[in-house]
């Protein structure tokens, strides 16, 4: 017999389990019930990609991935690409800040809430902006982030280690495709008349 769903989960429970994955979070904030983390993990690829967790204790944790500085190009262009990577990705989603700051974002209910769950989450944001960095490079170097891939000799990492845990469960995101994404046939182009957000 299953256990019944959890109806709530607690700071130390997040804690808890951050300290079963191997990861410690540089800081650690309080607001209105609401707790936050924040994370500094490296993907095989991407470096240093800072993801905030979020705990509403009786509704989910959402891992919250500063994924991009804001977006100063044409937008056209980019809210393309992300929707298109929205299409494609199943249980994480782009969106955008208040400053235009693209986020990459994963919710896991507290009914599912456990080391698991949130280890797999951490995961797979770390396996999605591993394999959108060749495509993501000018957003970042737009505002002065990290672009230069993760060397292959470098060694493991907390985050490296997340990936390894959950390889089998991420086989989607972790294929052999080389570090370049999308192939050229897939990149979404900027024609037409289709409607993308202001």
């Amino acid at each position: 017999m299953s256990p019944a769903p959890r109806a709530s989960a607690v700071p130390a429970d997040v804690e808890a389990w951050l300290g079963e994955l191997g990861l410690e979070p540089l800081e650690r904030a309080d607001r209105e019930g609401v707790a936050s983390w924040d994370l500094v993990l490296d993907g095989r690829r991407r470096a240093a990609l800072r993801v905030t967790l979020i705990l509403d204790p009786t509704l989910a944790l959402i891992c919250w991935a500063h994924y991009a500085p804001p977006i100063n190009d044409s937008f056209r262009k980019s809210y393309r690409m992300l929707l298109h990577w929205n299409d494609e990705l199943p249980f994480v989603k782009f969106s955008l800040g208040e400053d235009e700051r693209p986020l990459l974002v994963a919710e896991i209910p507290v009914e599912t809430l456990d080391a698991d769950a949130l280890g797999l989450a951490l995961a797979r944001v770390l396996a999605v902006a591993d394999r959108y960095l060749a495509e993501s490079t000018d957003w970042l170097k737009s505002g002065g982030w990290p672009t230069a891939p993760v060397p292959e000799d470098a060694e493991a990492t907390p985050g490296t280690r997340l990936l390894d845990r959950y390889a089998d469960r991420l086989a989607e995101l972790l294929d052999d495709q080389p570090p370049d994404a999308l192939q050229a046939t897939d990149r979404p182009r900027d024609d037409g008349p289709e409607a993308v957000p202001a």
